[in-house]
């Protein structure tokens, strides 16, 4: 296996006792340490109304975290664009990057629910997929179904609450192209009227498509030759759609030659299996809590998530992230990323790791980082 990078994904979590501050305070240590472990990217995922989770801005904790750090690649993972503007997107990272020249990457996603006339399931992918098992044992469970989370009174709320009255998400494509226009100044409107954005225009950003499946993401990431990250650490039963998608939609451009794939992972390590069990006990409530809608809930301790009362619904609700979990010893977690990576081609993988405490967490990246070296991966 050659080289293969890990980058951080951070929610920016609240353990259950402590504070939004904590939080950022947490984030930005844990940045600084993925730093000198060598981690190459450090990227912040956006949500909203989750009272566990901060990351409601990734500009604003890239603009903090820019100035805590020095080196590493800082990015979104990803800035949700069905409530925003390319106009708006592009103004943010152009004054992050006049600040911080060459060092974000500016990864885009959608939001809203799935567009009108979008299938919702994609072809069947190439690789085989036995018993649950691709042929190198990467498990990929069935699919999780969010359709009662797009109906659901929560969601619709934020909807409105991140939308102007009245106001319709662009057309993702156009959207996306416009973004690339703005970057790059050559932005014409129909009527052919020029726009630039300074900060902004030129900015040397890399741009990423974060997507789920082989749909929609997958297709515009590909046909405009851009880079692509899936999460295996959400939705781990599309996984394979949706890197397989991209790749089948790729054309070389300005920006790639060939594909480049990054693919997350939820894991949590610590120096035997037995402690990393303790400390991902909190993980199945906290999952719990955003499948039902109620919204991330503060990461509890694992005595507190051994009281809550599960039902068979509730494990209906969380059997597939628990059992994509990676979790035990460091050679047990990165034997598990390996598999994941030779399964899916990733060219790098993204980590994301949440304890309740936060020296859990920063032990967690540590004895990672030690193990992928010890393997030979940069």
């Amino acid at each position: 296996m050659s080289d293969i990078p890990l980058g951080v994904l951070d929610l920016i979590p609240v353990p259950s006792g402590s504070t939004a501050a904590d939080a950022l305070r947490n984030s930005a240590d844990l940045a600084q340490r993925a730093e000198r472990l060598g981690y190459a990217r450090y990227w912040f995922a956006e949500h909203h109304l989750n009272p566990g989770v901060v990351g409601t801005s990734p500009a604003v904790v890239l603009a903090l975290t820019a100035s805590a750090t020095s080196t590493i690649r800082l990015g979104s993972g990803a800035v949700q664009l069905g409530h925003r503007t390319a106009l708006s997107t592009v103004e943010e990272f152009g004054l992050l990057d006049a600040l911080h020249p060459g060092r974000l990457d500016l990864g885009l996603g959608r939001s809203g629910g799935r567009p009108p006339g979008q299938p919702a399931a994609p072809p069947p992918t190439a690789t085989p997929v036995v018993d649950g098992r691709t042929p190198n044992g990467l498990l990929i469970p069935p699919r999780f179904s969010s359709e009662h989370l797009l109906g659901s009174p929560r969601i619709a709320l934020q909807r409105k609450l991140l939308q102007q009255p009245g106001a319709e998400s662009q057309d993702y494509g156009e959207q996306i192209d416009d973004i690339l226009a703005l970057l790059e100044g050559t932005y014409r409107s129909p009527e052919g009227v020029e726009a630039h954005v300074v900060p902004g225009e030129g900015a040397d950003v890399e741009v990423w498509i974060l997507g789920s499946s082989g749909g929609l993401s997958a297709e515009v990431a590909g046909a405009r030759g851009l880079r692509f990250a899936a999460n295996y650490h959400v939705s781990p039963a599309t996984v394979l759609e949706a890197v397989e998608g991209y790749r089948a939609f790729f054309q070389p451009s300005e920006f790639l030659d060939k594909p480049y794939v990054s693919v997350s992972a939820d894991v949590v390590v610590a120096e035997d299996d037995a402690t990393a069990r303790e400390l991902a006990t909190g993980y199945g409530p906290w999952v719990r809590s955003i499948r039902t809608a109620e919204g991330a809930i503060e990461f509890p301790t694992p005595e507190e998530a051994r009281a809550h009362p599960w039902t068979d619904g509730d494990r209906a609700l969380v059997q597939d992230r628990l059992d994509t979990q990676f979790v035990g010893s460091p050679a047990r977690v990165a034997g598990r990323l390996e598999q994941l990576q030779e399964a899916t081609g990733a060219d790098e993988l993204l980590i994301t790791t949440i304890t309740h405490d936060h020296a859990d967490r920063i032990r967690s990246y540590e004895l990672l980082a030690e193990e992928w070296r010890r393997r030979g991966h940069s």
